[in-house]
């Protein structure tokens, strides 16, 4: 029997690399959660730790098909995030965020309960502005080769924002920049986990471009608990609202602080930079510490050597995988 004080909460995507650490925050907080996921990128093995635990639930599904549960929350996580994963199939990723949004507001509608979008930093493209505010409208290329997820994501944000306005739904938008950590996938094309696999291996680190373009990098456990404080605010509060670290770092300094804490001796090689790749992208979270009280507390270092540490079990087990 569930108790006041626990909700049952659906989380989409739920055996992804974020979905998985939001699903184990909140069974730490007390509630029951179902994860639903249809395993694209997501893998049993990040949630095959919670599958005895009596308040988790696993459910194979795709949102690009309806739903229909009875929980008090949704945090649609749903969608590859990688640019590896969602330029694989780009009309599949389209159809998970316009599809999957439709498909998870509908629910919410139904249940007339909160629902959270995990909306991405890829909305503001190849910025003209920095750092980035959640006012900026951003500057994206509609028809290249990463419009499926970020012309994606822009429509399931003007999704959320329509059934708030048309039908008063309690929405929530969160913007997420870089994140990185524990069970990302070691073959996702995401400079963290390619220059760590690389660095392990021996092999020599893939930088794009000249290096200088900068990034900023956000530790997976602070991002769960943005988003949970996220959820937790009060109707007047949508968003969307910026999550991510706003120190900046470049690429090349990024490599060079894996090389150092991995002891590697992989040399840099410099390949051409991707197509609409942006060349800065950092967060202004004013918002997020003014209605969230949050803001990121994992020196990156830190979340560096924890992530290290976990592809490097990784990649000793029998068949790992190969970058």
């Amino acid at each position: 029997m569930r108790t006041p004080e626990r909700k049952s909460i659906l989380v989409t995507g739920g055996a992804g690399f974020l979905g998985s650490f939001l699903c184990d925050r909140l069974l730490g907080d007390g509630h029951e959660v179902l994860c639903a996921d249809n395993f694209f990128t997501g893998t049993k093995e990040n949630v095959a730790h919670l599958l005895g635990h009596p308040h988790f639930e696993l459910l194979r599904h795709d949102v690009t098909f309806p739903l229909f549960v009875e929980v008090d929350e949704i945090y649609n996580l749903a969608c590859p995030a990688s640019p590896v994963h969602y330029q694989y199939d780009p009309v599949q990723t389209t159809k998970t965020s316009v599809h999957g949004a439709i498909n998870m507001l509908g629910l919410a509608k139904r249940l007339r309960c909160r629902i959270l979008q995990a909306s991405t930093s890829e909305v503001y493209g190849d910025p003209e502005v920095h750092p980035q505010r959640e006012d900026y409208w951003g500057r994206v290329n509609p028809i290249g080769v990463r419009s499926c997820y970020d012309e994606g994501k822009r429509c399931a944000e003007t999704l959320f924002f329509d059934y708030h306005r048309q039908h008063r739904l309690r929405i929530k938008v969160a913007r997420i920049f870089n994140t990185y950590g524990p069970r990302m996938h070691p073959n996702d094309g995401r400079v963290v986990s390619n220059f760590i696999v690389q660095a392990l291996q021996g092999k020599p680190i893939t930088v794009f471009g000249t290096g200088t373009q900068t990034r900023s990098f956000c530790y997976v456990d602070d991002l769960i608990d943005g988003l949970c404080r996220l959820m937790d605010t009060g109707d007047e509060v949508t968003g969307p609202v910026n999550l991510g670290n706003p120190v900046e770092v470049t690429v090349r300094d990024l490599a060079e602080r894996v090389l150092a804490l991995t002891g590697s001796r992989s040399p840099l090689v410099f390949k051409p930079l991707p197509s609409d790749d942006p060349v800065q992208r950092c967060p202004d979270i004013d918002y997020a510490r003014t209605q969230l009280a949050w803001e990121p507390r994992t020196a990156l270092d830190d979340g560096l050597k924890a992530t290290i540490a976990h592809f490097d079990a990784l990649l000793r087990r029998p068949g790992a995988p190969a970058n």
